[in-house]
């Protein structure tokens, strides 16, 4: 994780520095020193200040970062999150690329704890897809376990999925189960995606360890977690926000992923002020 996490940052700051940062070296001060704070701007929960510790520290070793938070904690409008002090054209350089990381992690953590939330009480756990900003992969599933969620499968390596267009290439349902089987290690298990009762049923008796309920009414997961009655996981997929998400976790799925923890993130509002 920390190499993933240097790779990003280094990646990020080359693009946003290029050549040098034009408009602090023509204004500040090659020796001026300065204190600055991070402030919330609003309530959510944090995720990602280990990461934007890291950027200053990339940058000078020399600066100093104080957390007064930590990662999957609640924060309040009007917090100060952490304060640093050091350089001011270093704490200048690393100011956006900072902020762009935490505000992106904590809103993906404060969006994830409010599926968390909607679905208490019931059976279902939140995970997060593959749908994610190419690159930053690693820092957006964090944010995803920091508000309480799980992962779903990192990437295409670390876990068999077999979505339409497997099934459609590999000549059906039974055929795609039967050939993976052939092939993988007892370790893996095989999830697969289905659209109806019909290949529910299909997919159950070929073997699946996990069903995927794709874009199915509430009528029919129901139908489906009683036709498969515990033999295999049962995941929910697809259309899937907050104002329904309730109604999903009580038709008795095991799983409820939600690209939208992830593709589509309101960045949580933090200001990094001089003081």
């Amino acid at each position: 994780m920390q190499f993933e996490v240097e790779r990003i940052i280094r990646t990020a700051l080359e693009e946003d520095i290029g050549l040098g940062d034009v408009t602090t070296e023509v204004t500040v001060s090659a020796d001026s020193t300065a204190r600055a704070e991070l402030v919330a701007k609003e309530d959510f929960i944090l995720a990602g200040i280990d990461v934007a510790a890291e950027v200053f520290r990339l940058l000078d070793s020399e600066v100093k970062f104080e957390k007064i938070f930590v990662d999957g904690q609640p924060v309040h409008k009007g917090d100060v999150v952490a304060w640093l002090k050091g350089k001011s054209s270093v704490l200048l350089r690393g100011e956006r690329v900072a902020l762009n990381l935490l505000q992106r992690m904590s809103g993906i953590a404060s969006l994830t704890a409010r599926y968390v939330a909607e679905v208490d009480g019931t059976r279902a756990t939140i995970v997060d897809t593959r749908k994610t900003v190419p690159g930053l992969r690693a820092l957006d599933k964090y944010a995803v376990r920091m508000g309480g969620g799980r992962n779903h499968r990192i990437g295409l390596f670390d876990g068999v999925l077999i979505k339409e267009n497997h099934i459609a290439a590999a000549g059906g349902i039974t055929a795609a189960i039967s050939r993976a089987k052939k092939q993988l290690p007892h370790t893996l298990k095989i999830e697969i995606e289905t659209q109806n009762l019909t290949e529910v049923e299909e997919a159950l008796q070929a073997g699946a360890d996990i069903i995927m309920l794709d874009n199915m009414t509430l009528y029919d997961m129901r139908q489906g977690v009683d036709l498969i009655a515990g033999r295999a996981l049962v995941e929910a997929s697809g259309g899937v926000n907050l104002e329904r998400v309730r109604e999903i976790a009580e038709t008795g799925v095991d799983i409820i992923s939600v690209g939208e923890l992830t593709h589509s993130v309101k960045a949580a509002d933090i200001s990094l002020l001089f003081c």
